[in-house]
Formats: structure tokens, sequence, C-alpha cells
């Protein structure tokens, strides 16, 4: 009978517990914990780091307890000083924590095997020769209807079939005076486009028209980066196409071909070093006009990708010229630049005063304002070999992961939100805001260079998320709204590019459904009469008349390559990288000669003595961004998800797919 008595004292003990769940917290007996308090990680519930609490708010939100995911958790004490990734943070006590993600994502909704159905496994071949035909076709239409209705104008105007130049009218519009020269910008942004796709009758017929129509003898007033990456880049890569005696391409030779696109290009760069001139820190005007210089009412403010994203396309051009002019300003404006980082984090502003050196924007993030100055960081070094570059480079990415990056620790596995690069102060490291720009896309391809291949899939996920539920990229996502800040998306390619070179990395199907998908949505949404048009609002569909010289130049230009696997491009055995604007450049030992290099150092390349100093060659380069070289990701890997099924859940839950 003792059992018996045992037996009973156990259920009324556990009756009992029950009893005071009840009382206490609201729970049954038949209600588990998870069901009384549900996920509540819908971002329009949080508070904004400095603002009031939604009235919906739910748990995440009280008072007392943390206030949203980890995104919006300040960097943990000690960042700088700790030089690595930062450990997730672990939740606080009395809040569903990251283990719930496993019960919410997995037992919920959609089928733990849908991700694996949709996108694993091998992409057919035929597939795939329809999507790269498909790329190509939809160059061809945007191509051809811009040299019919809007040559030699800058752009097509594609809903009403038309040109478009620069406004005269007001030449405060920068939104079109910036890009627009006169000088048949979309014809010279798209030259390279056409070799890749081995047009060789047409590259020859373009390059022709280039030589003989196009001048920068204009009163025109642009701005300096944009007409270094899409025209003075453009020319280069085209002359280095012509003058390659290897012919990848096919035969994509000039008859009497003189160099003209090099000097073409050294012409332009002339006009545009009046913007180095006259500034106390090194660092250009943000604009000039190409037969004046620099306008009187010049704004003595510029951002820092624009003002330290040439050295490339500069450098390119000094040492094809044997003319240190072009790489020496270029290369102090960068340095001048980096000298006005935080002694704390080591962070860079987005805006600064060109002559007091005062930053203006103390915003530090990813996207627009700096975005192609880390990028040029490594590609200057890609190309370049110079080590000071690579040094430059760790060090702002060593800041960017201490202070920009939150979530859990590793992408693919562990607990905790997904990785993402915030805004943040640049002196402080503290959130600012809680939107992404779409331009940050561009950052997974960049992670893809140096080697960061997990990091990079985590967050490529992120905006493919995005994409998924917009059929576009808008141009300001408020991550803690899930909302667009800004509806805008005009063509950009930062999401194509990121997507191509992950496949190139990893040689993973599941970027060439990514590339499909991104495919169809363009020809569903900005497909018009006369070629593909900006969307006005990615949620109703509605439209701009415009069409950008970079849809040409890059997004059709990385769709066709994602699709091509046996373009010269991958097959050669020659070694590319392609510039901020999506240029093609071979990386070759002329390009990382530089004579002159001793002249312009920090030290001018003497002792204290005044006597000569030996300085080392440049370490030897291995070409990371070639696919026998990629720090790929497992071959076990290639044919199941780049991120498991649980993670690609939460994302899209996250961006409110789910």
């Amino acid at each position: 009978m003792q059992w018996r008595a045992l037996v009973l004292g156990l259920v009324l003990l556990r009756l009992g517990l029950h009893g005071v769940l009840w009382l206490v917290f609201g729970l049954g007996p038949s209600m588990g914990f998870y069901q009384r308090f549900p996920l509540s990680f819908g971002f329009q519930r949080l508070r904004a780091p400095d603002g009031p609490e939604s009235p919906a708010s739910g748990p995440a939100s009280r008072p007392g307890g943390p206030s949203g995911p980890s995104w919006l958790q300040p960097p943990g004490p000690g960042a700088a000083a700790a030089g690595r990734r930062r450990a997730p943070r672990r939740p606080e006590p009395g809040v569903c924590g990251p283990a719930h993600w496993g019960y919410v994502l997995g037992g919920r909704g959609r089928g733990p095997d849908e991700y694996e159905k949709r996108y694993s496994g091998a992409f057919p071949p035929q597939l795939r020769a329809q999507m790269r035909d498909l790329a190509r076709g939809m160059f061809v239409f945007g191509y051809d209807n811009y040299m019919a209705h809007a040559f030699p104008q800058d752009e097509l105007n594609p809903i009403h079939c038309r040109g478009r130049g620069p406004d005269r009218g007001d030449p405060s519009n920068l939104n079109i005076n910036d890009v627009l020269g006169n000088y048949s910008l979309t014809l010279v942004d798209a030259l390279d486009t056409l070799a890749i796709m081995g047009n060789s009758s047409e590259f020859q017929k373009a390059v022709k028209l280039v030589i003989d129509t196009v001048s920068f003898d204009k009163d025109s007033t642009v701005q300096v980066f944009e007409a270094t990456i899409r025209v003075l880049g453009s020319l280069l890569s085209a002359h280095r196409i012509i003058t390659d005696s290897k012919q990848p391409f096919g035969d994509m030779t000039i008859k009497d071909y003189d160099n003209e696109l090099l000097h073409m290009a050294h012409d332009l760069a002339v006009r545009l070093l009046p913007a180095f001139e006259n500034t106390k820190t090194g660092i250009p005007y943000p604009r000039v006009n190409l037969k004046t210089g620099v306008p009187p009412d010049s704004n003595n403010e510029t951002c820092t990708a624009g003002a330290g994203s040439l050295l490339v396309e500069f450098g390119i051009l000094s040492r094809l010229l044997g003319d240190s002019t072009f790489e020496w300003v270029a290369r102090r404006a960068v340095k001048a630049l980096w000298d006005l980082r935080s002694n704390d984090t080591g962070l860079l502003g987005n805006v600064v005063n060109i002559q007091t050196g005062r930053w203006v924007g103390k915003q530090s993030g990813l996207g627009a304002g700096l975005d192609s100055f880390y990028e040029y960081l490594l590609k200057s070094y890609i190309l370049f070999g110079e080590k000071e570059d690579l040094e430059m480079f760790n060090a702002a990415y060593r800041s960017i992961q201490n202070y920009l990056r939150r979530g859990r620790e590793a992408c693919n596995e562990g607990e905790g939100d997904p990785p993402l690069y915030v805004n943040v102060n640049m002196f402080s490291g503290q959130l600012m805001n809680t939107w992404i720009d779409s331009l940050q896309a561009f950052f997974p391809g960049l992670q893809v260079l140096i080697g960061d291949v997990e990091d990079a899939i985590c967050l490529h996920a992120f905006y493919y998320a995005i994409w998924k539920r917009y059929g576009a990229l808008p141009e300001r996502y408020n991550w803690q709204l899930q909302a667009p800040d800004v509806l805008f998306y005009p063509l950009r390619p930062e999401l194509v590019e990121s997507t191509y070179l992950l496949y190139q990395a990893t040689k993973n199907p599941f970027y060439l459904h990514v590339g499909m998908d991104i495919l169809q949505s363009l020809e569903k949404y900005t497909k018009v009469k006369c070629g593909y048009a900006t969307l006005h609002h990615v949620i109703d569909k509605s439209k701009e008349d415009r069409m950008e010289s970079f849809f040409l130049s890059e997004t059709c230009k990385y769709l066709y390559l994602l699709f091509d696997e046996e373009n010269p491009v991958h097959k050669s055995g020659t070694k590319y990288m392609f510039t901020t604007e999506g240029h093609i450049v071979s990386v070759d030992k002329h390009l990382r000669e530089s004579p002159w290099k001793e002249f312009f150092s920090e030290d001018g390349g003497q002792d204290q003595e005044g006597k000569s100093v030996h300085r080392p060659k440049s370490p030897e380069l291995k070409v990371i961004n070639s696919s026998s070289n990629c720090n790929r990701v497992p071959d076990e890997r290639r044919y199941s998800l780049p991120l498991k099924s649980i993670y690609m859940r939460q994302i899209d839950q996250m961006v409110g797919l789910i």
C-alpha cells in the first residue's frame, strides 16, 4: 500500500504545482509556456532606440527587459580592444529567448523541407541556358532601345521612348546632373558588357561611335565620383579589352586603333583634377565643371565614398600612362580620410568637410556614403599589390565587425538573431537608426573576396528575403518596422553582384534560383515599351521614366555571367576583377608596377639623411576572386542549402514573409 500512497502524493504535488502556475502566470495544466506567450518579434512592436513605446508592444519591449532583437542592442563592452567578432547576446530572464525560434520556425506554417524542395538540387542545364538567354535579351532590349531612341543623349526614358540629358533648367537637380554629363553615358558605360556577351561587331561599332562622337569639352558640372566610375572606368576597361593580346572574348580588336579610348580617359581625368586643388585636406571637391573647373559656389562637403573611391580607376590610368599624378591625388584623398577616422572605434563617418576635416555626417555604415570606400581599399590591393591598402582594409573590417555587426556570432549555427550590419555613430558605436539601404547588398560580395563566405551567405539571405517580399529592393528598408522607408528601386545591381560572387565561391545552385527570381521580377515589374524602368514604389509597382546606365553595365552583366558558366571570364585562365561600376579589369603584373611609389610615400622614400631607402617588393597576391582560389563552402554542402532551413525561415519571418 505504500507505493499507492507515494503515487497519490506525486499526483497531488503535480496538481498543486499546476495550480500555482495558473495563479501566478495564467498557465493551465493543458497550456505550454510558448502558447501563453507567443513570439513577439514583429519589429513594428518594438521600441525605437530613442522613441516612445508602441501601444502594441509585447513582452520584448516592457520596462526592465531588452528593447528587441540584438540588432537594437549596443556592442558589448571592450569591443574595440577585443579585435574580434562579438559573441551573441544571451536573452534576459522572462523573455522568449533564441531557443524559442526552434519552436516557432520548425513547428508551424511551412513544412521543414519546403526550402530544400524549392532551392536545393541541381539546376538543369536547359534552364540555365534559358536564363542566360533571358539575361542577354534583357540587355539587348535595353541597349537597342537606347540606341534607337536616346543616343547620343545620356540616358533612355523607357516609358516615353526618348532620351534624357542634363537638366539645364535646374542646376540644383543633382539626382540628374551629378550623373549626366552630355557624353552619351549609357553607350560608354555598356562597352565591356557587349564584349563579355561576345558581341564583337556591336562592340567594335560602339567603340568607333564613342571615339567619333563623344567629347568631354562640355559645359557640364558632374560629380567626380560618378564620372570616374561610369565613364573613366568603362573607357579603361574597353581599352584593355581591345589591346589584350589573348582576345578571350573573341576578336574585339579595332582596325587602326591608336589608343583613342586611353587618350579619352586621360582627357577626362585631367578635367577632373581641379577637384583635388585648393582643398586644405587633399580630399577633393564633390563636383567639377568639365570645361571651367570647380564651380565658384561649390559645396565644401563630400561623402566618404565619393572622395575615397577613385583609386582603382585613377591608379589604372596612372600605371597605363606612366604618370603618377592621378594615382597620387586619389591615394592622398584615401589617406586623408583614413587619418580622420575615430581614435576610439576606428570608424569613419559618411560626410566630411574638405577644408576643415570635420565630420558633418557622423553615421558609419556599409551603405550610401561609405560603401565603395571599403570596397576599393581591398580592390586596390588586389590590383596594385600595395600593402598599405590591405592594412587599411583589414583594420576597417575589424572595426566593422566590432561595432556594426549585430546578431549571433556564427551565420549557420547557434542561436539568436541573424547577423546584420547596422548604422552607428562613428565615435561611440551606438545605433543611430533602424534602417539599411539597398547599396549595402554589395557587402556579401566583398566578403566573398576576402574569404568570409559563411558570413556572406547569411547577409545575402537577408537581402534576398526582402527581394522576395517586394519583387525588388526598396532603396531604404526599416528592419524594425518591417517596411520600406524609401520606396523606389532604380534597377540597382548590388544584390545581383553578391549573388553572382557567392555562386562563384560555392557553386551552390541556390544562387541560380535566386538569380532566376530576380530576372523574373525584373521582367514582370520593370519592363516597359522601350526598356526597363525604375520602380517608383516597390509595393504598388508604379514606375518612373528612367533607366540608369548601371542597369546595362552591371545588373544585366552580373545576371548574364551568373548563368553563363562557359564565359571567358570564368574559363580563359585570366584573373578578372570588377570595378564598383561592374567594369572588368584583368589582374596582371603590369598594373602592379609603380616606379614612382617611393617618391609619394609618407616618408618620401628617403631616410633621415636623405639617402634612398630600399623598399621590399609588394607581396605576391593570391587572386581571391578566382573560382580556383576562393575559400569555398565544403563540397558536401554543394547541393544542400547554403543556409539551414531553420535560419532561412527565421529571416523570412523577420522581414514579414511568414
